[in-house]
């Protein structure tokens, strides 16, 4: 079968396909014949070094996939998504034959791989942690990444507001998804204009993957929660931008736990990797979020599909910040 390598830290020069032999299927696991792997940004904090939880370079990265399962015989042919904890993007893949889902219907197996990671991280951080309910307001950094356009649908159906910062060309098609309110972060004060539009009164929670925290942090209402779940600013161009990182960190000792108290406000951090044990709990969510395709209330937002021979072309667009959606790979 073939893979999708990280060979060494660097650029997306550094993404090769490689051979490797397919994995066999272990008791109480199934086999799938991968049509769809998604990528996600934490790829590339993993290509540049800024990924903890990855691997050992060269390794194979990939959270999420669809595809057929193939073994064992008797559920040949069974069009389904899974998660995988790495080494998604490859042609085959074994995981717990209790961890696998069926496809809806109406999906594609682009949209399929679309879904796992950013739905279950826009839906933990608002729906079980955030406790999101009707006419609540809601601010979401990055509002036309993966999380982003699943954050702008989940308020939709809960009836809350949503306020998204964005680069201004993806303003119209975040308001189609359902967005109430964008702000293009690169010519006004995101923190100034959510005051404006909430005439002072705050979001009752906001959702940062880019690494402003503090700004975000002063946009809580009272009660308001700040679901931290990235640093996206740290990675410029091709490289770490090690400033941005040791800035991001020094800001955090802003955050003491005894000025949380007169403030009444909640910071929570969030990584879905760090959930992996909590099987029952992922698997809970996931099917929420399905029943929500397919009652229609959710569009899965595919920006472009690319082969497992231009893995560096997926790369290169979400460090760009160019995506509209999610980026998934194909064999």
């Amino acid at each position: 079968m073939r893979q999708v390598w990280i060979t060494r830290r660097g650029g997306p020069e550094v993404l090769e396909v490689r051979e490797a032999p397919d994995p066999q299927p272990g008791p109480g696991q199934v086999r799938i014949r991968v049509r769809a792997a998604g990528v996600n940004f934490a790829d590339v904090m993993a290509r540049v070094g800024m990924y903890p939880d990855a691997p050992p370079l060269p390794c194979v990265l990939g959270y999420e996939v669809s595809g057929e399962i193939d073994r064992p015989i008797d559920r040949a042919g069974e069009k389904v998504l899974a998660m995988t904890r790495f080494g998604g993007q490859s042609e085959l893949v074994c995981v717990p034959a209790a961890a696998v889902l069926p496809i809806p219907d109406a999906l594609s197996y682009a949209e399929a791989a679309s879904i796992p990671v950013v739905w279950l991280t826009a839906w933990h951080m608002l729906v079980e942690l955030g406790n999101l309910r009707r006419a609540q307001t809601v601010l979401i950094h990055a509002a036309a990444g993966g999380v982003g356009t699943a954050a702008v649908q989940i308020c939709k159906k809960f009836g809350a507001t949503a306020i998204g910062t964005a680069s201004a060309p993806k303003h119209e098609r975040l308001r189609e998804l359902g967005l109430a309110h964008a702000i293009d972060y690169r010519k006004v004060d995101f923190e100034a204009e959510v005051k404006r539009i909430t005439a002072g009164r705050g979001v009752d929670i906001a959702l940062d993957p880019v690494g402003t925290f503090r700004k975000s942090f002063r946009c809580l209402a009272p009660v308001g929660k700040l679901m931290m779940y990235g640093a996206s600013a740290t990675v410029s161009g091709e490289k770490r931008n090690l400033f941005a990182a040791v800035t991001a960190v020094l800001k955090m000792r802003w955050f003491h736990p005894l000025q949380l108290l007169p403030d009444n406000k909640g910071l929570f951090g969030v990584n879905l990797g760090h959930l992996w044990g909590e099987t029952g709990l992922l698997l809970r969510e996931l099917r929420e979020v399905l029943k929500g395709f397919e009652a229609g209330e959710f569009k899965a937002v595919v920006d472009m599909e690319v082969p497992f021979a231009e893995a560096r072309r997926a790369h290169e667009r979400l460090q760009a910040r160019e995506n509209f959606g999610k980026v998934v790979l194909v064999p």
